[in-house]
């Protein structure tokens, strides 16, 4: 058995919680240079409290638990959403949501 080195585990709960806005927190979590990587929990009946607009790098998410609503489409455990160059959009949820996303930055 090979031990790894560098490795730094994380648990969600320990990371400070950044209130985004009513029901809608983000946990920033360690990353590598160029790369910012989050958590948000959304509590049930909630909205991002505005569009998130993204740039030239676009934004991945991917769904941990609960349902993501995007427009009209829902979204459950496991899926994974890549929002292109320019996007944009306004997350809901109607039964709470814990997303992890991934931003390139500069």
């Amino acid at each position: 058995m090979v031990e790894p080195t560098g490795l730094t585990p994380v648990i969600f709960e320990d990371c400070v919680p950044v209130i985004v806005g009513p029901g809608c927190v983000r946990r920033d979590l360690p990353s590598r240079q160029g790369v910012r990587t989050w958590v948000v929990e959304m509590e049930a009946g909630s909205e991002w409290p505005h569009i998130d607009q993204h740039d030239q790098w676009g934004e991945d998410v991917f769904v941990v638990d609960g349902e993501v609503i995007e427009g009209s489409q829902r979204y459950g455990p496991g899926t994974y959403l890549h929002f292109g160059p320019r996007s944009s959009h306004r997350p809901r949820t109607e039964t709470g949501v814990r997303l992890v996303g991934f931003n390139l930055v500069d």
